[in-house]
């Protein structure tokens, strides 16, 4: 059975009252998700999940996260106000890539190890559908509007698009080599794949089904997230991120975060980015207005968050 680790009350408490955000940051190597108050950068508590936990889902409503264990073959439910281990949904080979649909379900995880997507009802954790993919599927995004899913298929340099509505694949799009991190621009017209052995970012024009452009960015390109017009992907062995004007599609600045950065996810109101640092066990705070770090929380050894960590949690 897994168990929370237990926090300090008094600094619960405290915090509460004042977060309506929270990053779920996955551990790796420790085997645990610290849960930090955003803006404060109060960390609140660290739960026990085992299974070499790595991707990481909020739901819409903020009520619960999804973590991927790959080496557990398991998603973990977690509860956020309190934070709290719920249960586990069983699947199979190596849960990693993790996203919800905009209405709450279904759960949508990648299985790195057999080039599939598992369509899971959160609540019950059944298996709905299986979506086959090309090899190794890494990061997954559903559109703002939540009719597409993208699956960054790694080792078969390609983004998989398929429709929600009845889970057939609309196209296979070539990328550069060995995209790992997706998402969708805000106006779900775009989808961005981070390619790690290119040191580029492939833009994909959703409608049309096709490159529209490549942007080349720091070494080893792992994660995207957008704010304030812009997107920002980390670099791991740069130690930065990168920030691409969406509108002319290049990049105007390198931001030093830290060292080995993995995950990175945007505030509800766009002014901050939150970047996960893999080896400085840290997570910091970028402004988006001045592009600067401008905060930081320690987190467990080997934050990853590959994926949708923040949760919106509503007011009690």
């Amino acid at each position: 059975m897994v168990r929370p680790v237990l926090f300090a009350a008094g600094l619960f408490a405290c915090a509460v009252a004042q977060a309506d955000e929270r990053a779920f940051v996955t551990n790796q190597s420790a085997q645990t998700v610290s849960v930090v108050a955003l803006p404060q950068m109060a960390v609140l508590a660290t739960l026990a999940v085992s299974g070499k936990p790595a991707g990481v889902a909020a739901a819409p409503d903020g009520r619960h996260v999804y973590v991927s264990s790959p080496e557990g073959a398991f998603v973990t439910v977690l509860g956020t106000d309190p934070p709290a281990v719920l249960r586990q949904i069983a699947l199979a080979g190596g849960p990693l890539g993790i996203a919800v649909h905009p209405s709450g379900k279904p759960l949508y995880v990648a299985d790195w190890y057999a080039g599939r997507v598992f369509v899971v009802d959160p609540d019950t954790g059944a298996r709905m559908a299986e979506l086959k993919t090309g090899a190794s599927p890494s990061g997954l995004a559903l559109s703002p509007d939540g009719s597409v899913l993208a699956s960054a298929d790694r080792d078969s340099d390609q983004v998989s698009l398929f429709s929600t509505a009845d889970n057939k694949l609309l196209a296979t799009v070539p990328t550069g080599a060995r995209p790992f991190g997706i998402g969708f621009t805000p106006d779900g017209a775009h989808v961005l794949s981070t390619d790690v052995g290119a040191d580029a970012v492939t833009v994909i024009d959703v409608a049309r089904r096709a490159v529209r452009t490549t942007v080349a960015v720091g070494e080893r390109p792992y994660a995207v997230a957008f704010a304030g017009g812009r997107a920002f992907v980390t670099n791991q062995y740069a130690g930065t991120v990168s920030v691409i004007d969406l509108e002319k599609w290049q990049k105007i600045a390198d931001l030093p975060t830290g060292e080995y950065p993995e995950g990175i996810a945007s505030s509800a109101d766009g002014a901050s980015v939150y970047v996960a640092n893999w080896f400085d066990n840290s997570l910091v705070r970028i402004d988006v207005a001045s592009l600067q770090v401008v905060d930081e929380a320690r987190t467990g050894d080997g934050p990853r968050a590959f994926g949708q960590f923040i949760a919106r949690v509503p007011a009690p």
